[in-house]
């Protein structure tokens, strides 16, 4: 087993996390790889529950992501299982039959259907998740289920992850609060094709599946998929959101419309939340990055110059070094693929514009930038000068961590 990581420098603390009304969750040390730490998460939800789910584009998806997007296909859900240390990826037949093994053993403890349980794992890839050991632990973590049991769920699905990551908001709905969790993992094989890790919200509201839908893809968008740091999609991301209905509020349409716009807020903070704290914990990070372009031909251009530099291991070696190396971030623009004129490129770091018009500014004091790259958190910003577009991405820097994690992953 590889040597754990010393909890990153850029950690946050986890927040209280509230039970929320028709979820309960608890967790087990199955031991399925790890040993001595709880490793398997069962949630239940109340009879009558809307799940919406985002999943990995990657095209060699584990057979848990085949299984979640099936089920979402009905809207309805009853249940969650989750285990880390065996993604269940390319296992072929045996990973399918996980899957539906896992599913009807579930089933039949919380009494509902097989494809209203929703399956995720997390871990090494390539070796066949040992299901006897998962099924023989069923039993055990659903006796234990709570509804408060958020923060022990939030450590159970980390695998390098340095510390567990939890979100919680209240929003509107009408006249009537409700309440939101969430909880993620994710630090490494971290690159946005729509959610970039897993992670599992639920809420009291209840909302129509489709109208749950458009909230959770429209608000990953600006989010998880904005986030960075190694430019490795996952096999294994899926994000899925549960709505219990247990609030008593106005009935809200299919379609959804302005009676969720506070839901809607309170769900982007959650999601935004959450993808920071992937990135702060990105493997071997020692900085959080936040690079802002503006000035592109389109918000789908300047996303894509922005996720440019945010994998380019140039920069974000530079950044390491706490090298003012500006050149690295016009390198990164001009591979983009997107239009781009140096002669109207312009670079600030901290705040401190270095370069204007495709050249260095003159009198261009280097000291402010050099001081602030010294810090925790560093800011960039790019105008290409070409339009209106603009976009937020965020990243890590690029250690000798990294390495060192991957180095011995499986080890």
């Amino acid at each position: 087993m590889a040597k754990e990581s010393p909890v990153s420098p850029l950690a946050l603390p986890l927040p209280e996390m509230p039970a929320i009304p028709g979820a309960e969750c608890a967790s087990i040390a199955a031991g399925i790889r790890y040993k001595a730490r709880e490793d398997m998460t069962v949630f239940r939800f109340a009879a009558g529950t809307t799940v919406a789910g985002v999943f990995t584009k990657n095209k060699c998806p584990g057979a848990p992501v085949d299984w979640c997007r099936a089920a979402l296909k009905s809207g309805k859900a009853r249940a969650l299982v989750v285990n880390a240390g065996n993604s269940n990826v390319f296992t072929g037949r045996a990973g399918r039959e996980t899957c539906e093994r896992t599913a009807a053993e579930t089933a039949q403890l919380i009494g509902c259907k097989p494809r209203e349980v929703f399956i995720a794992s997390t871990g090494v890839i390539g070796e066949r998740l040992p299901t006897d050991v998962l099924l023989a632990a069923l039993p055990g973590v659903v006796a234990k289920l709570e509804g408060d049991a958020w923060q022990q769920a939030a450590k159970a699905i980390m695998t390098t992850d340095t510390f567990p990551k939890g979100a919680t908001r209240t929003a509107k709905i009408g006249e009537t609060t409700v309440t939101l969790c969430g909880i993620a993992k994710g630090s490494g094989m971290i690159a946005p094709d729509m959610a970039t890790m897993l992670s599992f919200l639920a809420t009291d509201a209840k909302i129509p599946a489709a109208a749950l839908q458009k909230l959770l893809s429209k608000g990953s968008a600006k989010s998880f998929n904005c986030v960075t740091v190694d430019s490795d999609t996952s096999t294994s991301d899926t994000v899925l959101l549960f709505a219990t209905g247990q609030a008593k509020h106005a009935r809200i349409p299919a379609e959804g419309g302005p009676v969720l716009k506070d839901f809607a807020r309170a769900l982007d903070e959650v999601l935004h939340e959450l993808a920071l704290m992937v990135a702060r914990d990105g493997e071997g990070a020692q900085k959080l990055i936040t690079i802002d372009v503006t000035g592109a031909v389109s918000a789908r251009s300047a996303y894509r110059i922005g996720m440019s530099i945010a994998n380019s291991p140039l920069v974000k070696t530079a950044i390491a070094g706490e090298d003012a190396n500006w050149g690295r971030i016009v390198m990164a623009v001009g591979k983009a693929g997107e239009p781009a004129d140096r002669d109207k490129l312009s670079i600030a770091v901290g705040g401190t514009w270095m370069a204007r018009e495709g050249g260095v500014i003159p009198d261009y004091d280097e000291a402010p930038v050099v001081a602030h790259m010294k810090g925790r958190e560093v800011e960039i910003t790019v105008d290409i000068g070409l339009g209106r577009g603009k976009a937020r991405v965020w990243t890590c820097d690029l250690t000798h961590g990294y390495i060192d994690i991957n180095g011995s992953y499986r080890s």
